[in-house]
């Protein structure tokens, strides 16, 4: 990265993390006890196929251990076959998760990415391997921790190869606190390695106007000059 929750280049720190709504209790103030903050998901609770095909559709292609992510299930205990998480995509999830939390390694980009996959989110529009190792091996720089405070998946298929989850991510440095919510849209090849990851924060789609995508073009071919990354 180039996290809610993704890697910003060496250039661009402190534009990675956007501010999450905070509600100060009226009780709590007035009397002295802590402000609790109260996070709204930018999601409904059940993700539907209809959600799933919109959210993907608009993430155009046009750590530590992982703990096992849970599935949902109908009312009548019957799984809900596109959120049931495949085995491989189990794999692919958690070195993304690592990569989020400021953990990339060689044997990561191998394993899980295609050496031509494309990776976008609101800062940057990478294009191979050496446009999109460098976001993620920069943020080790930018940041003293990335924290995963949650992950859940929308859709986990076969036809198309994808997986679709909404993540929150923590970022900490010594300038900045910062919690970001995002939508997570992957596509994955015949061998289930990344050919395609959006990351889209607060599920909003990716800058466009006003030069926005010559920005995030700029920002790829930059970090590579900036940042090491081991071969």
């Amino acid at each position: 990265m180039s996290s809610h929750h993704r890697s910003p280049s060496a250039s661009s720190a402190p534009h990675r993390a956007s501010s999450s709504g905070h509600h100060r209790s009226p009780s709590s103030a007035s009397n002295g006890e802590p402000t609790q903050t109260h996070h709204h998901s930018i999601l409904p609770t059940v993700p539907t196929p209809a959600l799933v095909e919109s959210v993907a559709g608009g993430a155009h292609y046009s750590g530590s251990n992982v703990e096992p992510l849970k599935h949902r299930h109908s009312s009548h205990d019957r799984p809900d076959t596109h959120t049931e998480l495949k085995a491989d995509h189990q794999r692919v999830l958690e070195d993304i998760r690592a990569l989020y939390e400021c953990r990339p390694t060689p044997e990561i980009f191998n394993r899980s990415w295609h050496k031509d996959a494309v990776f976008e989110d609101p800062l940057s529009k990478c294009k191979g391997f050496r446009e999109y190792a460098a976001q993620w091996y920069a943020m080790p720089k930018l940041f003293k921790s990335s924290e995963t405070v949650s992950t859940r998946v929308m859709s986990s298929t076969r036809m198309p190869n994808r997986i679709v989850f909404s993540q929150t991510q923590r970022y900490k440095n010594r300038f900045l606190d910062k919690t970001i919510s995002s939508v997570v849209t992957v596509d994955l090849d015949d061998q289930d390695k990344i050919i395609a990851l959006v990351d889209l924060w607060d599920g909003k789609g990716l800058p466009t106007r006003f030069g926005g995508g010559l920005l995030r073009r700029l920002n790829a071919k930059i970090a590579p000059l900036l940042v090491h990354v081991p071969v």
